[in-house]
């Protein structure tokens, strides 16, 4: 790696060239320029569906330097637009040479090209000339780019009706708002490399993250995850649901495509290390409920032989993780308030008192109530949650029991 001195005297402009193999390159001073595509990878086809672009800068020597050194030594000497532009064809004409298929190439825009309203005139007739076809084209658009003008959404819809399919950068990161996806209607959106680092690390973000990925989907979105580099990462972004995927991980940047097998041989691992995963947890969930479902059944049985709540759920509420009890009736209000530990004491339940007391509250909508009363007699679970009582993750056991008035259902709270 080499640094550039920025106080070089003046430089020729960049120019587009061929190397000796044929492929385009930009030749800028002492440096040469070219294309490197990395694959992104479509989840369940087990194939690259598409390269994105990036550029690989070498001085005289041969060492290698880093293309953003280059662009700043551009814009030092007023050749950074031409730079851009010839980047921008560097990268479709060997796209052309280097895929004959149908894959996309993912190009990421600078905010300023993207607010130039000759853009996409000059990059459709740039394709036309290599015979590239706009809906081979998916531009990357930043997250932060064009702040909340009316115009930036303009230019981002013409792009759309040309042809070219439209990627949301980096969401997720800062001042990420889900209206940004709804107001430009993207076909795809990346998550910011910084929300998987963030769920490596905390738990309970990875299980968020299937979560917004779904709400995406939703919004009519396609998702993808990239930036990733270890298996863990790979993991979290299969359970995430996301329909692309990139990374060191996967491969790494190239002037040749990636063979198919390699890619089917990694996903066909990942899949079934998830499984492989997901079945250890589910087992280890399961040892850790066994209790409760043994608990809630005996506590149902005491209420069905004409015990109140209080005393029929005594032993139910002695296990480690129980927070509280409740019981609806047919129609999912609550009858009577909730029934605590006798050794309750909680920070979070001062915090959130107006919330504790729950008598006459409607549950109807929620998971507990809906299965139970769907089989009654059977012990049910709902996936971990956020407990409106004392706004701390939980899981809530439900059972459908006879009483005198109908169906009640019985709930035991566990903290998680």
């Amino acid at each position: 790696m080499t640094m550039i001195d920025l106080d070089a005297p003046g430089l020729l402009p960049p120019r587009l060239t061929a190397a000796d193999d044929g492929r385009r390159i930009v030749i800028y001073g002492d440096f040469t320029i070219c294309s490197v595509f990395q694959p992104v990878f479509s989840v369940s086809h087990r194939r690259a569906i598409g390269y994105h672009a990036s550029l690989r800068a070498h001085d005289a020597q041969g060492r290698h330097t880093p293309s953003h050194e280059v662009f700043t030594l551009a814009a030092r000497h007023g050749d950074m637009l031409e730079l851009g532009r010839l980047a921008e064809s560097l990268h479709l004409g060997n796209f052309q040479e280097f895929d004959g298929r149908d894959a996309w190439i993912f190009l990421s825009l600078h905010p300023a090209a993207l607010m130039d309203t000759v853009y996409g005139d000059a990059l459709i007739a740039t394709l036309k000339a290599i015979g590239l076809s706009p809906q081979r084209v998916v531009l990357e658009v930043p997250e932060q780019a064009g702040g909340d003008t009316p115009r930036f959404g303009a230019i981002v819809g013409s792009l759309r009706k040309a042809g070219f399919l439209i990627a949301l950068g980096g969401f997720g990161a800062k001042h990420s708002n889900i209206d940004r996806v709804w107001d430009l209607r993207p076909d795809i959106v990346v998550l910011d490399r910084g929300i998987l680092a963030q769920a490596t690390e905390q738990s309970h973000l990875a299980r968020v993250l299937p979560g917004l990925v779904s709400l995406l989907h939703e919004s009519g979105q396609l998702v993808m995850m990239g930036g990733l580099t270890t298996d863990r990462e790979a993991l979290i972004a299969l359970e995430c649901n996301v329909d692309f995927v990139q990374g060191q991980y996967f491969a790494g940047p190239d002037v040749d495509p990636v063979q198919p097998k390699v890619a089917a041989e990694r996903m066909d691992a990942l899949s079934s290390a998830l499984r492989t995963q997901l079945v250890e947890r589910e087992r280890a969930e399961h040892a850790r409920l066994a209790p409760y479902v043994a608990g809630i059944e005996a506590a149902a049985a005491h209420l069905a032989q004409g015990q109140d709540i209080k005393h029929a759920t005594h032993d139910l509420l002695a296990l480690p993780d129980a927070a509280r009890c409740f019981l609806l009736d047919a129609a999912g209000r609550q009858i009577g308030d909730n029934v605590l530990p006798h050794n309750h004491s909680s920070q979070r339940a001062k915090r959130f008192r107006p919330l504790l007391h729950s008598e006459g509250a409607n549950w109807a909508r929620r998971p507990y109530f809906i299965e139970a009363m769907r089989a009654p007699g059977e012990v049910h679970f709902t996936s971990p949650y956020l407990s409106i009582n004392e706004a701390h993750l939980c899981v809530t056991a439900s059972i459908a029991t006879p009483a005198r008035q109908g169906l009640h259902v019985l709930c035991v709270d566990i903290n998680w």
